[in-house]
């Protein structure tokens, strides 16, 4: 479970990273028309990494735009730490942000009709007792 220091960091660095990339401060081809939103960062308890949890607008080019904020999180780094008010800015690594479609699967599978008719079978034995 993180702290309260590492959400409090976390969400500064969300904010700061969703304002400099709305903006446009870092340039790269490959993000030119790629609207990136960024749900979570998950900062390491030592506050030195900051995992950024990112999904292109529509689920589109996924690939090209993970390596194009992984071409320039250097230069990320440096604005982040400036924005973010930190007195050491972290490293940021950038990982897509899988939880809708995770969801959705765990959805489909207890939908299913033999988990639904498991489920069912379970819960009526709970009744029996």
């Amino acid at each position: 479970m993180p702290s309260q220091r590492q959400l409090r960091v976390g969400e500064s660095v969300r904010h700061a990273l969703a304002e400099i990339l709305s903006r446009g401060e870092v340039h790269d081809p490959e993000l030119d028309g790629i609207m990136v939103t960024i749900p979570e960062v998950r900062m390491s308890p030592d506050l030195k990494v900051a995992t950024v949890l990112v999904m292109p607008l529509g689920g589109r080019n996924v690939d090209g735009a993970l390596a194009a904020l992984d071409r320039i999180r250097g230069r990320l780094k440096g604005l982040v730490g400036r924005k973010a008010g930190l007195r050491f800015a972290p490293e940021v690594r950038f990982r897509l942000d899988t939880r809708y479609e995770d969801d959705r699967r765990v959805d489909e599978l207890l939908s299913a009709p033999d988990v639904r008719r498991d489920l069912s079978e379970d819960e009526g034995d709970g009744d029996e007792h």
